[in-house]
C-alpha cells in the first residue's frame, strides 16, 4: 500500500493550497480517508475525514469553514482544499486510510504559512 501526498509548500497568510493524496495497493473506495497534521513539538491531530463513499465529512473546529476534504474514487485520490490559511496551520500534513483494523499513512507533506 502506498499513500503519496503532494501539494504542500510555502504560502502567505490568507492564501490557499490544495493537497492531494494518491493511493495505490488498496481498494480505495472501501476506505475512510483522513488528513492529519503535526506541528513541531505538538501531537498529530485530525484535520478532516471523509467516509468511503464521500457522503460524510468531519472537520476539526480549527479548520471548519476554511478547509474542504473531497475524494475521487475513480482516481484513488483524496484532496484537502485549504483556504484562508493562518500561520498556525503550519505543519506536516499526513494522509491516512482506515478500514476496521487496516490503517495506512503517507509520508507527509510540509505546509508552511508565513509572510
Amino acid at each position: 500500500v502506498q499513500l503519496v501526498e503532494s501539494g504542500g509548500g510555502l504560502v502567505q497568510p490568507g492564501g490557499s493550497l490544495r493537497l492531494s493524496c494518491a493511493a495505490s495497493g488498496l481498494t480505495f473506495s472501501r476506505f475512510d480517508m483522513s488528513w492529519y497534521r503535526q506541528a513541531p513539538g505538538k501531537e498529530r491531530e485530525l484535520v478532516a475525514r471523509i467516509s468511503s463513499a464521500g457522503g460524510i465529512t468531519n472537520y476539526a473546529d480549527s479548520v471548519k469553514g476554511r478547509f474542504i476534504i473531497s475524494r475521487d474514487n475513480a482516481k484513488n485520490t483524496v484532496y484537502l482544499q485549504m483556504n484562508s490559511l493562518k500561520p498556525e496551520d503550519t505543519a506536516v500534513y499526513y494522509c491516512n486510510a482506515a478500514l476496521i483494523t487496516y490503517v495506512y499513512w503517507g509520508q507527509g507533506t510540509q505546509v508552511t504559512v508565513s509572510s
